[in-house]
């Protein structure tokens, strides 16, 4: 069984929870814009919780959450300014610590429905550079479709680093695990490992309970293929979000999730061959701590 690393947990409701200036549509941009001391706080209490990984805060710095007239003006300036804040906290770290550089949904979470594959290259393509000086690996977030995986694949091709992709999951729990279009798991798994600098496969955002199926298919899939890449999970603690869910309307009514209860998840992923674990919407600090002291008792000497 691999070492497990742990990553940190969700940005925006972590902002939100510390106080930071937060609302829709600019969700975890708003703190970038108006107090990003705020930013760095929220990676501080990660990595004080023993998180390794800690994600840069660029997921609301597409025109989805910033509006078209602020994110040509600012967008890349407010995503190279959070690579800058996250690698500042992570050098300052008392334990190694690294930075991983967020590639987000360019139209929204879970809508597969906007997505526009030339206009996504764009976007996400703008985020890369502005990110890649400051990084130590890449993170593709919230992914609802094959499609959206290929065009992260394709803005990914040329780096060095070690890229990462997270599936985002439909909130139902079924006997074969699907994306938010509704494509099954095992074809987005088949369909990406045809591509180049896989590193690890993970899914993200989604309800804990869908996560296992996910991770069984996703082995039956390695398997087949004779193919080894690392997996990780990082759900987050909200209410299952519907098919009909449109983003940006409102904020996600969440759920109060324990760090008792978020680890036997984790345990759960664990025991499927995740090596890389943390957390998203709603999963804090004090998640994150359960996790590491979890860790260190497994791999204890």
């Amino acid at each position: 069984m691999k070492k497990v690393t742990i990553l940190d947990g969700g940005m925006g409701r972590e902002l939100k929870r510390i106080g930071a200036p937060f609302s829709q549509p600019l969700w975890s941009a708003q703190a970038l814009i108006e107090a990003p001391h705020f930013v760095a706080r929220a990676h501080q209490g990660f990595i004080d919780a023993g998180a390794e990984i800690i994600t840069v805060n660029s997921y609301a710095c597409v025109p989805f959450h910033l509006g078209e007239e602020r994110y040509e003006s600012q967008g890349a300036l407010l995503a190279e300014q959070a690579a800058l804040i996250a690698n500042k906290a992570a050098n300052n770290a008392k334990q190694n610590v690294l930075v991983a550089g967020s590639l987000p949904p360019a139209f929204g979470s879970y809508r597969p429905d906007l997505f526009e594959s030339e206009r996504a290259f764009t976007i996400l393509n703008t985020l890369y550079n502005a990110q890649n000086p400051h990084v130590d690996l890449w993170l593709g977030e919230t992914i609802s479709s094959i499609e959206e995986a290929q065009v992260m694949a394709s803005v990914l091709k040329g780096s060095t680093k070690p890229c990462y992709y997270a599936f985002t999951l439909s909130d139902e729990v079924t006997e074969q695990a699907t994306l938010r279009s509704g494509e099954l798991v095992t074809d987005a798994i088949t369909a990406l490992l045809e591509q180049q600098n896989i590193a690890g496969i993970f899914f993200n955002c989604s309800i804990p309970e869908v996560i296992e199926q996910a991770l069984r298919d996703t082995n039956n899939v390695l398997i087949k293929q004779n193919k080894k890449v690392s997996l990780g999970a990082f759900a987050n603690s909200f209410t299952p979000i519907s098919s009909a869910h449109k983003a940006n309307e409102a904020v996600q009514d969440y759920r109060d999730l324990s760090p008792d209860e978020y680890l036997e998840f984790a345990k759960q992923w664990h025991s499927l061959g995740a090596n890389i674990i943390g957390g998203c919407c709603g999963i804090n600090p004090s998640h994150i701590e359960a996790l590491v002291q979890w860790r260190n008792a497994i791999e204890k000497p």
